[in-house]
């Protein structure tokens, strides 16, 4: 007689997580305290360092001049170092892959002074450019969206053609058209550099370096030597960096922001909770929730308080370019953590060759983090032409781009490859733009501006180094 089986009184996620040996052990939150120390210990750092950077530097400077910790200058310190903290979340998508993309700064002024040209010359660009260097600009545009074609980079095929059919429709000035401009412009930049790095096989520092002096020449054809180009008497560029939500927006922006954190970070990890895999501790995952919404709440606040010094202007709320980086934050950290884009980004900077055998397609990740970088560039370009109110010929020239670098590296973001994060961009840009501002206040020149900023940049790329060599001594 043959036995019939007996049902296994599991569940069918469980039997699941059994079959495959899913680690489903969970720690208390006194022994996760501890396994994060632990990894510290190891190496493991991330952006500790960074943080720890700018509540160090919040206090030195609040010391040394009474103005720092003014509700005026805080405003001023998000919208000051905002333009180059976008171009920084770009860049972390190519330092992931090893590779690095000098071309950034120079290509963000290549968008904003096509943005400006656009402005000033009334949508005239063939007239104010001349009929060669127009033409051959829609040529090297049109070239782009078919090197992005042939390595079926859909998007930026599509979002260079969009810049072409715009710029030959030569519609008059608008914000909205000359930001298109800039962004489609950006996108194209990066279809050619992805294209000369993947396919022609040619070294990222080389490839980029060049197109930084290519760029720089661009940007000296269309403005001219010395020739500055105003946007600031546009109010919707001239908002975009200078503008303010209303107190209420301010609100509902703390709302949706917080809001959606909470229910993303908690959705997820009571979802994780449910299916018996590794989670963090309860308690600490409300913590962190806990302490953002605060943070969050007294900021809001403060941003919303009159800080204006004359008594008939009120100046209050969340500076717009709040919400331009959040969004992007946002956007940029979805990407990375939740799809398998991101999983592939993380595989190839890990290790490439395993990662081709996998069937990963590394040549085609290659060009796109390319695309991704130039086109936050452009987006960046908008944020700091507008902060100034005027693009010149140094637009995104060498110190837009040092810094961009510095701060994605400054945030934890390694120059080796594999690790890193969108939030890294973000907390390095704070450690420059407090050090720029705070040195702008006791009226520092620009000389021991650099000098701190290059000795910070040393700084953070020698703890990436011990870090990775300690880490890498541990799994011994």
């Amino acid at each position: 007689m043959t036995e019939t089986p007996a049902k296994s009184a599991k569940p069918d996620s469980a039997n699941a997580i059994a079959d495959f040996g899913i680690d489903t052990t969970s720690m208390s939150t006194g022994e996760a305290i501890k396994d994060y120390f632990a990894r510290m210990k190891d190496g493991q750092l991330g952006s500790v360092p960074a943080v720890l950077g700018v509540i160090v530097l919040a206090i030195l400077f609040s010391s040394l001049s009474s103005d720092f910790f003014t509700l005026r200058n805080i405003a001023n310190l998000l919208s000051q170092g905002a333009g180059q903290t976008i171009i920084a979340m770009g860049i972390v998508f190519v330092l992931l892959l090893g590779e690095i993309d000098l071309s950034a700064g120079t290509a963000s002024g290549v968008a904003a002074s096509l943005m400006a040209l656009h402005y000033v010359r009334n949508g005239n660009l063939l007239g104010s450019m001349g009929t060669g260097v127009f033409v051959t600009f829609i040529a090297v545009l049109a070239i782009a969206v078919i090197l992005a074609l042939l390595q079926r980079i859909w998007a930026g095929a599509a979002v260079s053609l969009i810049g072409i059919v715009v710029i030959l429709i030569g519609a008059p000035q608008n914000a909205w058209l000359e930001m298109i401009i800039a962004i489609t412009t950006g996108t194209a930049i990066g279809c050619i550099t992805g294209f000369l790095v993947s396919k022609i096989g040619m070294p990222s520092f080389v490839v980029t370096l060049a197109l930084f002096i290519v760029w720089q020449g661009v940007i000296l054809q269309f403005i001219g030597e010395g020739g500055t180009l105003p946007i600031s008497t546009d109010d919707t560029l001239n908002a975009v960096a200078n503008g303010n939500l209303s107190v209420l927006g301010s609100w509902i922006l703390f709302i949706v922001a917080v809001g959606g954190y909470a229910i993303i970070a908690l959705g997820q990890h009571f979802s994780r909770l449910k299916r018996g895999l590794v989670v963090q501790p309860t308690p600490i995952v409300l913590f962190k929730v806990g302490l953002v919404a605060v943070i969050s709440a007294v900021a809001t606040y403060l941003l919303t308080v009159n800080r204006s010094s004359n008594a008939s202007v009120v100046i209050d709320g969340v500076p717009y370019v709040v919400p331009i980086v959040l969004v992007l934050l946002f956007a940029g950290t979805y990407v990375l953590n939740r799809t398998k884009y991101g999983r592939h980004l993380y595989a190839v900077g890990g290790n490439q060759e395993a990662a081709r055998r996998a069937g990963i397609n590394v040549a085609k990740l290659r060009t796109s983090v390319f695309v991704i970088s130039s086109s936050f560039a452009a987006i960046g370009a908008i944020v700091y032409s507008s902060k100034i109110g005027s693009v010149n010929p140094q637009s995104g020239g060498l110190n837009t781009l040092l810094f961009a670098v510095g701060a994605a590296v400054i945030g934890g973001t390694s120059l080796f490859g594999g690790k890193g994060r969108i939030i890294d961009a973000v907390i390095g840009g704070a450690v420059l733009a407090i050090v720029n501002n705070g040195l702008g206040l006791l009226q520092q020149s620009a000389a021991v501006v650099n000098i701190v900023t290059g000795l910070v940049l040393l700084l953070a790329a020698t703890v990436d180094a011990l870090s990775r060599r300690r880490a890498a001594a541990s799994a011994r």
